[in-house]
């Protein structure tokens, strides 16, 4: 017979979070307007292609890009602006 005891299951469940830190909040992170904002330019670029592709329009490349880089331009103001407006709301703890 051996002395030798098993070593703990360095994974417990209930001494974790979702975030996978003890004493970390368990809200999910925010969603970075950014990776929302790509998202969707590669959807409105696929979308256009498979609609000039049909032969429904015909697309100007330079009006695209234009266009594209307007509404991104404008996603990523505005989303930033918002993101900063809730950020202020939020309390503080009075630590730096």
């Amino acid at each position: 017979m051996s002395n030798v005891q098993p070593s703990p299951d360095p994974y417990t469940p209930e001494s974790t979070t979702a975030a996978g830190h003890p004493g970390a909040d368990a809200t999910p992170p925010a969603t970075r307007v950014g990776t929302v904002v790509w998202g969707l330019i590669v959807m409105a670029l696929a979308a256009l292609i498979v609609i000039a592709q049909l032969g429904v329009v015909t697309l100007n490349g330079t009006y695209v890009l234009i266009g594209l880089m307007i509404g991104a331009g404008a996603a990523l103001v505005i989303g930033g602006l918002l993101s900063a407006r809730k950020r202020d709301n939020e309390r503080t703890t009075g630590k730096s």
